[in-house]
């Protein structure tokens, strides 16, 4: 009888329909070769996660399944249309441009030649999605003005809107609060009743509950054996000499009112931040958290009108931007957005230098050697003369904290810097801000949906 029933399991496991099949897949950039010999299958009642550390593939993968990257190997899906829904959103405003800047999105004029959400989804049947991941209250705003974690779920309708066999979905959590990631998971349950089928590609963080398959992809982060024994000491090399400040505060925004067309972003908003403080910067999605750091970092032009002081000077007073943005580190997932080097990693790091965005300059040797300390705090040395456009969506991130640390500036601004790394890069950059805190005087505005990403040295907060 227990042999009769072994053959019943085994013949109901073979019996179950396999929708989709990856066999000895290999995928290469040039001579870098990103994967090796993956295989896996889908029966028709699973939904599959692919997770693993940053530069484990993910993205790699994701692009060489959809046929977006020569792949070797056999790859099957049942349907012919595989969508590969990536990260980063791209698309053209009335003028025909999509290639833009990141202060374009406070700029009003260049609002006004952006599409809306409605214009952009036109034409599409997307009436009951957009119900269900909960876009309905954007229809009418402009792509350009849509925050992080907005253009999510947006590219996520988009995609169903042109009726794909299957959605290859690259970290679709990243840039949501609580609140669009419990859409998100509705939606995408929702998806899978309705039989649209999906691959997640993740990360880290929690695993869906409606996942009922996981392949793990191999992959170590070399974590910076100094941290473990808290040996990193920190050199100051801050741009702002001692006597520019004094006792006045760092920044200081008082009744400021920000509006674009009918629309009010802030409303009679005041913050002062001191030196040696770290703060948190809360809020959900649209909330205008990215227009108010625009206006400290001056690429909001409706900062002139306002009374705002930045490191002791009234806000158009005589100052430059580069006045401004030398005594600040900074890194945001739309710079990630607009970041074109297509230089080496040791360019983009020492670029940070100059604030420049994508622009090489010659470094001397004081200058190599610090872009070299700065990538070695973090372990990312062995990145140095890789391309940055060649590299994992986790590793352009953590080369941009790097950039954005490199000069060790007076002000560091940090918008959702955790959005896709795993946990090891997670604990390993609040153990550079928490070792950075205790040795200097470093200001800090940290910017996060979660209380765990948020480094210990910050003991001040601010909601919008």
């Amino acid at each position: 009888m227990k042999n009769a029933v072994n053959c019943w399991l085994f013949n109901l496991a073979m019996s179950k329909e396999i929708v989709a099949r990856v066999s000895h897949l290999s995928a290469a950039y040039g001579a870098f070769e990103v994967l090796s010999d993956i295989s896996f299958e889908i029966a028709s009642d699973e939904c599959l996660a692919i997770v693993g550390p940053m530069g484990s593939g993910k993205t790699t993968l994701a692009k060489a399944l959809s046929g977006r990257l020569f792949r070797k190997g056999d790859v099957w899906f049942q349907g012919s249309f595989v969508l590969f829904v990536e990260q980063q959103h791209h698309f053209k405003n009335r003028s025909n441009i999509s290639e833009f800047y990141i202060q374009q999105r406070f700029n009003s004029s260049d609002s006004e030649d952006s599409y809306t959400v409605r214009e952009e989804l036109d034409g599409l049947e997307v009436v009951e999605w957009v119900s269900v991941f909960g876009i309905e209250s954007l229809l009418d705003k402009p792509l350009l003005q849509l925050s992080n974690g907005e253009n999510k779920r947006l590219q996520i309708v988009k995609a169903l809107g042109q009726q794909p066999d299957w959605l290859l979905l690259d970290n679709p959590y990243l840039g949501l609060d609580v609140q669009g990631r419990a859409i998100l998971s509705e939606g995408l349950t929702h998806l899978k009743a309705k039989g649209v089928r999906f691959i997640l590609f993740l990360s880290g963080g929690d695993v869906p509950e409606f996942v009922s398959k996981v392949y793990r992809l191999s992959g170590q982060y070399p974590i910076n054996p100094m941290l473990k024994h808290g040996a990193i000491k920190y050199t100051d090399n801050r741009m702002l000499q001692d006597g520019d400040v004094g006792d006045s505060p760092i920044v200081s925004l008082r009744n400021v009112t920000i509006r674009y067309g009918s629309k009010t972003i802030l409303n009679q908003f005041s913050w002062t931040i001191n030196r040696g403080e770290r703060w948190v910067l809360k809020g959900p999605n649209g909330a205008g958290k990215s227009t108010l750091l625009s206006l400290i970092t001056a690429d909001n032009p409706q900062s002139y009108s306002q009374d705002i002081r930045l490191f002791g000077r009234q806000r158009g007073s005589g100052e430059s931007i580069w006045d401004i943005k030398r005594n600040i580190g900074y890194v945001s997932p739309e710079m990630h957005l607009y970041f074109k080097e297509t230089g080496t990693c040791f360019a983009v790091v020492a670029s940070g230098l100059f604030d420049l965005l994508g622009v090489t300059r010659k470094v001397n040797a004081e200058q190599s050697e610090q872009v070299m300390r700065t990538l070695s705090l973090f372990g990312l040395e062995y990145l140095r003369d890789r391309s940055f456009h060649t590299l994992s969506t986790g590793e352009q991130k953590m080369i941009l904290i790097v950039r954005a640390f490199v000069k060790n500036p007076p002000l560091l601004i940090l918008d959702e810097p955790c959005q896709g790394l795993d946990q090891a890069q997670v604990n390993l950059l609040k153990s550079v801000i928490n070792g950075l805190a205790s040795s200097s005087d470093m200001t800090l505005i940290f910017v996060s949906h979660y209380a765990e990403d948020v480094p210990n040295c910050v003991d001040k907060e601010i909601s919008l």
